[in-house]
């Protein structure tokens, strides 16, 4: 297999909120051998907040982001399914329509920069699936997650809206679930999975928010899980930091780590507890470091 070269978009959350995340993308990449260089001059995505402020001005912050990726000539991927919504939504448009294009391309041209249209984006979680493969995935496994069963959480950004995603079905997605079997891992399967985590309407609708991360956390605990995993920041932010809370809301006991994606590859890799950054965690990942 030749080397895998990629252009990493981080986004905002793996630099401040979560670093284990960054952390442990880059060390899942080094332990498989991909290249990856980090868009050091990118800005925020918008986080789906500044679309609705001012939609023209994320196309050209999404388009901005987009051309260092196709300066490099490289798939630009990213590690929060916000970031991918919102870079893949800006691609779709401009690709569509040629007069957006146009206005954005004079907008980007005060910084000496053109929108192209020819680097793919793509999430990371598909890019291991895709291009560097579940059978090689499976061959470098060194510490296989047999002893667990994890629940996959996809969120809504990564599956939904469906015109923009063509990896999985947003009613029954499988590659979280396929990536777990291919690190020994036992996926458990709980109807909460491809549901909202409540993220996006915290500050307006605490009750609502805790509500719906505790469902879906309630439903993987009493479907036996040991872990959850997400390929989405946000989601472990809901999931992993308010547990005291959703409890308090729920009427019941909620003690789950919740596990980034690449924290989960990078720990059947053979990672480090450092590298895989678990001290960032503010539930409880003992089941995890035993």
């Amino acid at each position: 297999m030749s080397q895998l070269h990629y252009a990493l978009f981080t986004g905002c959350t793996a630099k401040q909120s979560t670093p284990e995340l960054l952390s442990s993308t880059l060390a899942v990449a080094d332990k498989l051998g991909i290249k990856i260089t980090i868009l050091e001059e990118a800005s925020c995505c918008g986080a789906s907040h500044l679309q609705d402020f001012d939609e023209f001005l994320a196309h050209v912050l999404n388009a901005r982001n987009i051309c260092y990726a196709e300066k490099l000539g490289l798939t630009m991927i990213t590690i929060c399914n916000t970031c991918q919504l919102n870079s893949a939504m800006t691609k779709h448009a401009l690709d569509t329509n040629p007069e957006l294009k146009a206005r954005v391309n004079e907008k980007l041209a005060e910084v000496g920069l053109e929108y192209k249209g020819t680097s793919k984006i793509k999430h990371f979680l598909y890019s291991l699936i895709d291009e560097y493969g579940l059978d090689n995935i499976k061959d470098k496994v060194t510490v296989p997650l047999s002893n667990f069963n994890i629940a996959p959480f996809y969120g809504c950004h990564n599956i939904r809206p469906s015109e923009l995603h063509n990896q999985d079905n947003p009613y029954n997605p499988t590659s979280l679930d396929e990536l777990i079997d291919a690190l020994e891992g036992h996926p458990v399967d709980y109807s909460s999975k491809n549901k909202c985590c409540g993220f996006h309407v915290e500050l307006q609708a605490n009750h609502t928010s805790e509500v719906l991360a505790g469902n879906a956390l309630v439903d993987a605990i009493d479907n036996n899980a040991d872990m959850m995993v997400t390929p989405c920041p946000l989601c472990h932010l809901k999931m992993d930091t308010y547990q005291d809370s959703i409890a308090k809301v729920m009427g019941r006991d909620i003690e789950l780590p919740v596990l980034h994606m690449p924290q989960m590859v990078a720990l059947a890799l053979g990672c480090t507890q450092k590298e895989i950054g678990l001290n960032f965690h503010v539930t409880t990942t003992k089941i995890i470091e035993a």
